[in-house]
């Protein structure tokens, strides 16, 4: 069961959510099951809504001028974007820069430091065949990318699970104040459990 959630800051007016932009995290894919979830509910429920989860690479700087062409034509007062892990990490960019509606699912919050520690190899979460490798100068694509306090933090949810094991929830809460906050008990970083939470980051979205 969740806990109750703070208390939900105003949102500034804007348009329901016409447009909305999927990352997910280091190693995973549009395949990871919260992206499968979320599309299913999008393509069910609000069929009006353009639809985008692209498969990042592992360059920083590539995956981000990737997420700058997804979204370039995209209506900035109408678009919204969920990002998972270091997903979660482009998303509060994009809400950043663009002051767009954003769900951040155990974003990471330093992932410059986090990630200096995995330099090497790695195969891909949902498929084992695949490989890839995460470079050194990664490390300081994703330190040119980080941006500092939200100019619009109410339009930001964070949901952040306590039993996380790859990432320090208590770094998510520290890093997102005034932003609407769910805190889960428990769970896992997969968020595992994430049924339970999908009406509230749609209902946060506002989707057409």
């Amino acid at each position: 069961m969740a806990s109750a959630p703070s208390p939900r800051p105003a949102l500034p007016a804007l348009a329901p959510v016409s447009h909305l932009l999927y990352l997910h995290g280091f190693r995973s894919s549009p395949r990871s099951t919260k992206a499968r979830m979320v599309a299913e509910r999008v393509a069910r429920d609000h069929p009006r809504v353009t639809w985008c989860c692209p498969q990042l690479p592992p360059s920083p700087a590539a995956a981000w001028a990737l997420i700058e062409r997804s979204v370039a034509d995209w209506p900035r007062g109408a678009m919204g974007v969920i990002g998972s892990s270091l997903g979660g990490f482009y998303a509060t960019r994009l809400a950043a820069l663009t002051g767009c509606r954003a769900v951040l699912l155990n974003p990471a919050v330093d992932p410059a430091r986090d990630l200096a520690r995995h330099i090497g190899e790695h195969t891909a979460w949902h498929d084992p065949r695949e490989r890839f490798f995460f470079r050194p100068e990664y490390v300081q694509e994703l330190r040119a990318l980080a941006v500092g306090t939200l100019p619009e933090p109410a339009r930001v949810l964070l949901v952040a699970a306590t039993g996380d094991e790859v990432l320090d929830w208590r770094e998510m809460v520290a890093r997102y104040p005034g932003s609407p906050q769910h805190i889960v008990p428990g769970s896992d970083h997969a968020l595992s459990d994430f049924a339970a939470y999908l009406d509230a980051v749609l209902a946060h979205l506002n989707l057409v």
